[in-house]
C-alpha cells in the first residue's frame, strides 16, 4: 500500500483544521440542508469532522478516504452505523444511484491532475438520479484586495508544507482554474455557487444536467 501521508498529521488534524474551518462547516450544510434518512457520501472524509455534522442530523452516513490513518480517527469519533472505508475515490466499491448527497471538501485538489475527472464521474455515478453533489475547494479568483490576498499567502504556505507532491497538485488545480472547468466536462449542472473566503473558496451544489432540461 502507498505510504500514508497523514500517519503523523492526523492526530493534530482536529485541534487545527476544525476550528478553523467550523464557519465554512456550517455554510456547506445550509448548501443542501440535511434530512433524516438521506444518504451521504463524503470522498476524502478525513477525520470525519463533516460526516459528523451529517449524523447528528440523522443521515446515514458513508465515508471513503485513500489515507488508512483518517479512516480510523473517523470511524472512532462516529458511531457504528456509519459506514467509514478506505479506498480509491477513481473507483468506489458503491453501487450505480446510491446517495442522496455526495460530498467533496478540499479533496480535489489534493489529487493528480489525471485523476480528478474520474472521481467526479465516480461520484456522479454513485449519485441518484435526483441526488446532488456538493463540491468545496479552493478558487483561482479573483481575490479581494487586502483580506483576499493575505488569506491566499496563508493558503500557499499551507499547502506548501504538505509536501512537495501536495503542493505540486493544489498548484495545478489552480491553474487550471480549480473546480469550475471539472464541473463543465463532466456535464453537471450547477444550482447553488457561493465564494467565500475574500474570493479563495468555492463551494458548488450540483445535480446532472438532465434533471434541468
Amino acid at each position: 500500500m502507498k505510504r500514508d501521508p497523514y500517519k503523523n498529521s492526523v492526530k493534530f488534524y482536529d485541534t487545527f483544521i476544525g476550528p478553523a474551518t467550523i464557519v465554512l462547516r456550517k455554510i456547506v450544510l445550509k448548501m443542501n440542508l440535511p434530512k433524516k434518512g438521506m444518504r451521504v457520501l463524503e470522498v476524502g472524509c478525513g477525520t470525519g469532522l463533516n460526516l459528523k455534522l451529517y449524523q447528528e442530523a440523522e443521515c446515514k452516513i458513508h465515508g471513503i478516504d485513500l489515507s488508512p490513518s483518517m479512516v480510523n480517527a473517523a470511524s472512532k469519533k462516529l458511531d457504528e452505523k456509519a459506514d467509514i472505508r478506505v479506498g480509491d475515490a477513481s473507483l468506489m466499491p458503491y453501487q450505480d444511484n446510491s446517495f442522496d448527497l455526495v460530498v467533496a471538501m478540499f479533496t480535489l485538489h489534493e489529487m493528480p491532475g489525471s485523476i480528478r475527472l474520474p472521481v467526479i464521474n465516480e461520484m456522479a455515478r454513485v449519485m441518484k438520479m435526483d441526488g446532488h453533489l456538493l463540491l468545496v475547494d479552493f478558487h483561482p479568483g479573483p481575490v479581494r484586495f487586502p483580506k483576499g490576498w493575505l488569506y491566499k499567502v496563508v493558503i500557499f504556505f499551507i499547502e506548501m508544507s504538505a509536501g512537495r507532491e501536495h503542493f505540486r497538485n493544489y498548484r495545478n488545480f489552480i491553474a487550471n482554474k480549480g473546480l469550475p472547468p471539472l464541473i463543465e466536462t463532466n456535464n453537471l449542472h450547477i444550482e447553488k455557487k457561493k465564494i467565500v473566503g475574500n474570493g479563495n473558496l468555492a463551494l458548488f451544489l450540483v445535480s446532472e444536467a438532465y434533471q434541468n432540461r
